[in-house]
């Protein structure tokens, strides 16, 4: 499935990378859990280079929880700071107790040069839609950055003060220019980092239930009370007709049901899905 989508805003977003990192001591940066190797944007590198970062895996909870763990062990045997979070619900008390950690430091060396303490300035990263907003708000107490299940809710910048010790430059998401591997597009589509309005849903949606019958067989079946037999069409079939997604002369409303798959993945109600494991990454094998 070939996407590309690289809006003006988002060479303006990475402009603002480039022109502020050098104001912060640390990078946050959040990736989805559910696929963590295509949210992962390679132009941080070029933009960044050796600054200090810290991994966020999140909405763990909507991943794969054995899956969850075998990225945390590959991301640590990679010398990464990273930690799993659930920004809508989920404690901050881990992800504090490690920014004081990699910036003690750093501190300890403002106090040696006789400088006066001030607050540890971070810059928080990520792809459209993977809760940076969601994570800001919870770490600062309130509701201080508009939020959206849509990608791109949050645009400028904005500096936002987390306490006395804490402060934090936020940016809107950004993706890059094009994607080297098409599952790397599919998978952002998936999880919602693209613009429904510029996919083909259908295609999408179908693209799902194989990945899904690879990778979880008998998830959908479950879920919809269908059986999961035949070619990856028919199962669609049946789920649209399990759903009473039908058009008149009882013919499948693939739009409909394409839009029910999608939404009830994203929402995690087809239950804990991975769509990469760091021993391959992209799961060509399942499409």
């Amino acid at each position: 499935m070939d996407i590309q989508w690289y809006p003006g805003h988002m060479k303006k977003t990475r402009d603002l990378i480039s022109q502020n990192y050098k104001l912060v001591d640390l990078i946050i940066e959040l990736l989805d859990a559910r696929a963590p190797s295509s949210s992962l944007n390679p132009i941080f590198d070029d933009l960044l280079g050796n600054k200090k970062r810290i991994y966020i895996l999140n909405k763990a909870d909507l991943a794969d929880e054995e899956v969850n763990r075998l990225w945390l062990n590959y991301y640590s045997e990679e010398k990464k700071d990273i930690i799993l979070m659930n920004s809508r619900d989920g404690s901050t008390k881990e992800l504090l107790n490690l920014i004081d950690k990699v910036t003690a430091p750093m501190q300890e060396e403002m106090k040696k040069k006789g400088r006066k303490p001030r607050p540890v300035r971070m810059m928080i990263l990520g792809v459209p839609n993977v809760g940076k907003s969601s994570l800001i708000n919870r770490l600062a107490g309130r509701a201080s950055a508009k939020t959206g299940d849509r990608p791109g809710v949050t645009r400028g910048k904005q500096w936002v003060r987390l306490g006395n010790n804490l402060e934090l430059f936020d940016t809107p998401g950004i993706l890059w220019p094009k994607f080297e591997e098409s599952t790397e597009g599919l998978h952002l589509a998936l999880v919602g980092s693209i613009r429904d309005e510029i996919l083909d849903r259908q295609t999408l949606a179908y693209n799902l239930v194989g990945i899904v019958r690879k990778l979880y067989p008998g998830a959908l079946g479950k879920r919809y009370g269908i059986e999961e037999v035949g070619e990856d069409i028919e199962v669609m079939d049946r789920i649209g007709q399990a759903r009473g997604a039908l058009l008149p002369g009882k013919m499948i409303d693939y739009d409909r049901i394409s839009r029910i798959l999608i939404d009830e993945f994203r929402s995690g109600m087809l239950g804990r899905i991975s769509l990469e494991r760091p021993d391959n990454k992209g799961v060509e094998a399942a499409l």
